[in-house]
C-alpha cells in the first residue's frame, strides 16, 4: 500500500484516563498521533477541552510532547474529558466513561476543513460519534480524498450500529479487535464464519482495502489485497493494556509508509504495541531500542497465508 501524501489527522477524544496509579493522559486519537510523532511521522490532533485546569494540563502535556494544539478546540461550557479504567486481575482495562464533556461539541471550522483537505490519512474512532455534533464534524471531513482510516473503539452503550455504521462505510481502512468483530458479525447474521472468513466478509461489506483485527496477547490478523498476514504476537510482562491497540496502530501506520512488506508491518505494530503493554498507561516514554528488542530479541515465526 503506497502512501504519497503522509501528513495524517487524528481527529476524536482527548482526555484523563483516572488509573488506580493515578492519572494519565489518554484518548485513542490523542494516543495513535503521540506514537506517530514520536516513531518521526507527521501527525496533528483534532480535538476539544474544556475551559478548566484539566483541560490546561492536558494542554501543556500535548506542548511538552512536542504535538501541536493548534487544532484543540476550547469550549466554555463542558468540562475537559475524565475517563475511569479499571484494570482486572489481568491488568486488562475497562472504562466508565463520563458525559457530555468537550470533545462531544467539536466544531467544524474553516481552518479545520482546510487541514483535512491538505492531509493525506484521516485516523478517526466510533467513540468520539457517540453525539450528534461530533458525529457530523468527523463525517464531514471524511468527505475529502484523503486515505480514511477507523480504529473501532466500541464501548457501551455508544456501540450501536446506527452510530457506527457510518463510519465504516466510510473506510478504507479499518482497524478492529476480534469481539468487535464479532459484534459486526452479529449484526449481519454471520455468527456461524471463522475469523479468516468474518475478516473478508467484513472487508468486502464495507470496501475496505485492509482490515487489521488485533487480538489481545495472541497478536494479530492482517488482510489486505486478497491475502491474509498473521502475527501471533509477544511474550511481555503486561503492566496494563491501555494505550496498547493504538501504540499498535502506530506501528502499523508507520510500517506501511516506510513501505516494509505486510508481515513485516504486522510485525512491527505487534511489538509497539507489546512495548506499550509492558508499561503504565497509554503513553509511556518512547524507545525504540526496547522495541526492537521486543521485535528481534522475541520474535517469533510469522506465518502468511
Amino acid at each position: 500500500m503506497k502512501i504519497t501524501n503522509k501528513q495524517i489527522l487524528c481527529i476524536g477524544e482527548v482526555l484523563w484516563d483516572r488509573l488506580p496509579s493515578g492519572a494519565k493522559p489518554g484518548g485513542a486519537p490523542m494516543n495513535v498521533a503521540l506514537h506517530l510523532n514520536a516513531i518521526g511521522q507527521d501527525a496533528s490532533i483534532v480535538s476539544r477541552i474544556g475551559h478548566d485546569q484539566p483541560g490546561q494540563e492536558l494542554k501543556t502535556f500535548l506542548e511538552n510532547s512536542g504535538l501541536s494544539t493548534e487544532f484543540i478546540q476550547l469550549d466554555e461550557k463542558l468540562p475537559t474529558s475524565e475517563v475511569l479504567v479499571h484494570l482486572d486481575e489481568n491488568n486488562n482495562a475497562t472504562y466508565e466513561i463520563c458525559e457530555p464533556v468537550a470533545w462531544d461539541n467539536l466544531q467544524l471550522t474553516e481552518s479545520l476543513a482546510e487541514k483535512a483537505k491538505k492531509s493525506g490519512v484521516l485516523v478517526y474512532g466510533s467513540l468520539a460519534s457517540r453525539h450528534q455534533q461530533t458525529r457530523q464534524t468527523i463525517l464531514k471531513l471524511l468527505d475529502g480524498d484523503a486515505l480514511k482510516l477507523i480504529d473501532v473503539n466500541l464501548r457501551k452503550p455508544y456501540d450501536r450500529r446506527e452510530l457506527v455504521e457510518p463510519l465504516l462505510e466510510k473506510a478504507d481502512i479499518i482497524k478492529l479487535n476480534d469481539d468487535e468483530l464479532l459484534v459486526f458479525a452479529a449484526w449481519h447474521g454471520k455468527q456461524n464464519l471463522d475469523e479468516k472468513e468474518l475478516t473478508q466478509w467484513l472487508a468486502g461489506q464495507y470496501r475496505a482495502s485492509l482490515v487489521c483485527v488485533t487480538k489481545g496477547e495472541n497478536g494479530a490478523l492482517l488482510f489486505c489485497e486478497g491475502r491474509f498476514h498473521d502475527h501471533p504476537g509477544f511474550k511481555i510482562n503486561a503492566i496494563d493494556t491501555v494505550g496498547a491497540g493504538d501504540a499498535f496502530l502506530a506501528g502499523l501506520i508507520a510500517a506501511l509508509f516506510d513501505q516494509k512488506n505486510y508481515d513485516e508491518a504486522l510485525a512491527f505494530a505487534c511489538a509497539t504495541g507489546a512495548f506499550v503493554a509492558s508499561k503504565a498507561g497509554a503513553t509511556p516514554e518512547y524507545k525504540m531500542d526496547e522495541i526492537n528488542a521486543i521485535l528481534y530479541g522475541n520474535e517469533r515465526e510469522i506465518e502468511t497465508t
